[in-house]
């Protein structure tokens, strides 16, 4: 079936999924089901989503950036990877949709999305598919529960911003080969005055230590948007810090995320405070978690000496929401180049299948 144009769309709908992955929500598609076009591509899915709107009432997003989420799934072209999956941050009250990111919450939703829509067979009761993240060059491995030749959504595993439980995905994504974890190669940096830590585990972070800002890590994420002072600081820093991780001008864009780091309070190694980058997340991402996790991993990082000596692979990250246990590998090559492998369990849901109908226009 070829895609539909912007007239049958709109008449006949396209073919949706609604699902929760890990602590966001979004609206999974097949490539085949939407424009090839990445302008009327995007176009449609503002339509769909119902931005620009604060409350994006006249579609289907959730008025907020963690449910303002779109995932695109196709058969993969290369050797020994299922599917790629290609993600897109729908702004909320301007018309933007934003690739320059990925996002690990959604991923944990790739593969049970992959079999339901018959991408991907079924094998047994664990089925295993290699996926592709079209934004950053990774590859990432979901192993996850089937039964009947169908996802297993239900389950035992709890995940903090999660209510209740459902059954575990197990996800394993390393780093492109040629994008190192520190872009410009040093643990820190100088920006605005404050020592910095710019870093990429799959998702484009700046570590910043929270003191400097005067939050000491137990402030709710509305007290610390309602701070216009602290977000304007956080604001320069981040656009300063795009160019030198090699994104470009940043002020169009989502990444990279900004956190806040502070002594962990709950038992964790480390307390977060992450801006996304002008709301503040009310967790973390699985992303966001991992690159926090490789940085407390090398000396002289900011938050290295905040979680002091760290055992084993996986690190207790602290945010508003609970803790997320994030584990990650790191090494250093001989050219003393850090690399990082991260690993995560998270939980996913399908909510809705059906057919979404954008708005005529915007």
């Amino acid at each position: 079936m070829s895609a539909p144009d912007a007239a049958s769309a709109v008449r006949d709908g396209i073919r949706c999924m609604v699902m929760r992955g890990g602590t966001s929500k979004g609206a999974y598609f097949l490539a085949s089901d939407l424009p090839s076009d990445p302008a009327a591509r995007d176009d449609l899915l503002l339509r769909i989503m119902g931005s620009p709107d604060p409350r994006q009432i006249d579609g289907i997003g959730g008025a907020h950036p963690l449910t303002s989420k779109v995932a695109i799934v196709a058969p993969s072209p290369v050797a020994g990877i299922d599917v790629d999956y290609l993600f897109l941050q729908i702004g909320v009250d301007t018309p933007t949709v934003g690739d320059a990111q990925t996002c690990g919450n959604l991923l944990a939703g790739i593969g049970p999305f992959a079999v339901e829509r018959g991408l991907v067979p079924a094998t047994g009761g664990r089925t295993s598919v290699r996926i592709r993240l079209l934004n950053t060059g990774d590859v990432a491995t979901a192993e996850f529960p089937t039964a009947d030749g169908r996802p297993e959504y239900d389950g035992d595993t709890a995940i903090d911003g999660v209510p209740g439980t459902a059954s575990a995905i197990e996800l394993e994504v390393g780093g492109a080969a040629d994008r190192p974890l520190l872009p410009t190669g040093a643990p820190t940096d100088d920006i605005d005055c404050h020592a910095v830590t710019l870093i990429d585990n799959g998702m484009p972070v700046v570590l910043l230590r929270a003191e400097e800002f005067g939050v000491d890590g137990s402030e709710s994420p509305s007290a610390l948007e309602r701070d216009t002072a602290l977000a304007a600081r956080v604001e320069s820093i981040r656009l300063a810090a795009g160019p030198r991780m090699g994104l470009g001008d940043v002020a169009d864009h989502t990444v990279p995320k900004m956190i806040l780091l502070s002594p962990a309070r709950a038992g964790g190694a480390i307390s977060t405070r992450a801006f996304i980058p002008t709301r503040v997340h009310t967790s973390i991402g699985v992303l966001m978690a991992a690159s926090v996790a490789a940085a407390l991993r090398i000396p002289g990082a900011v938050g290295h000496d905040i979680a002091g000596p760290l055992a084993g692979e996986e690190t207790a990250v602290e945010h508003p929401g609970g803790t997320f246990p994030s584990r990650v590998r790191v090494i250093r090559d001989a050219d003393g180049t850090w690399r990082a492998t991260s690993f995560s369990l998270r939980t996913a849901r399908k909510l809705f299948d059906g057919t979404v109908f954008p708005r005529p226009r915007r």
